[in-house]
């Protein structure tokens, strides 16, 4: 058992005031970080959803142009047959008829889902110019956001350096044992590491401390611990 004075005892209770707005700074910038990183999150859907556009956009593109291109052919076909129609004999000249006119009948076909596609282009097309505007706003718009974020909390990162010395500085006149008692028991509850007992009762974890322990924290002479919770106890009227 650690021994311990009522004015190392004192100095336990202001470095726990120091942890505890430590703590509670550092949640804060986390909530900050937290709020940047959704900003972020939802720049990065966004660009997401846009690169799913482009590659849709080429998909489309690249139908047009091979559809474009089968009419063409089939205009080719029909060309070339029509102009071997004067150096046929009767049997071949039904044959190339026959030809011409299933490819006549194709190139409606072609030309129709040609049209379709060009269309679905067009339109793919101009949503995309649209939505790579809008990233454009939607970048400056949440990098104005963070920025304004990072300017708000920097008085807040200031007070945590300044509350971090502030501990270290109440640290530096304790037991070395003792301080190390408290950093981990700070660790291991989320910088709560001293609490007070009051009618017998411990405040970190409101359970009943044994009659004997509370006369030995009333007593001020040892560091003692919550049997429940771990945390350092002391007795604020043992103090004055």
């Amino acid at each position: 058992m650690i021994d311990i004075t009522k004015a190392e005892v004192n100095t336990l209770v202001q470095l726990q005031k120091a942890e505890t707005e430590r703590v509670e700074i550092e949640l804060y910038l986390k909530g900050v970080e937290k709020e940047k990183s959704l900003l972020e999150l939802q720049l990065t859907d966004f660009k997401t959803a846009l690169d799913k556009l482009k590659n849709d956009f080429e998909i489309i593109r690249k139908a047009c142009m091979d559809s474009e291109l089968e009419v063409k052919l089939n205009d080719d076909r029909i060309e070339k047959s029509s102009a071997n129609l004067k150096k046929v004999n009767s049997k071949d000249y039904a044959v190339l008829l026959r030809e011409i006119d299933n490819n006549k009948k194709r190139r409606d076909t072609l030309e129709s889902l040609y049209l379709k596609n060009l269309e679905e282009k067009e339109a793919k097309e101009k949503e995309l110019k649209e939505q790579e505007e809008m990233l454009v706003q939607l970048t400056q718009q949440i990098r104005s956001q963070q920025d304004d974020i990072d300017i708000k909390s920097v008085s807040d990162r200031e007070r945590l350096e300044e509350h971090k010395r502030h501990r270290e500085k109440i640290g530096e006149t304790l037991n070395p044992h003792i301080l190390s008692r408290f950093n981990e028991v700070a660790q291991i509850s989320g910088g709560l590491a001293v609490v007070e007992v009051r009618d017998e009762v411990c405040r970190g974890c409101f359970m009943n401390i044994p009659p004997q322990l509370y006369i030995e924290i009333r007593r001020c002479t040892h560091l003692i611990q919550c049997p429940h919770c771990n945390k350092i106890l002391y007795h604020i009227e043992s103090l004055s």
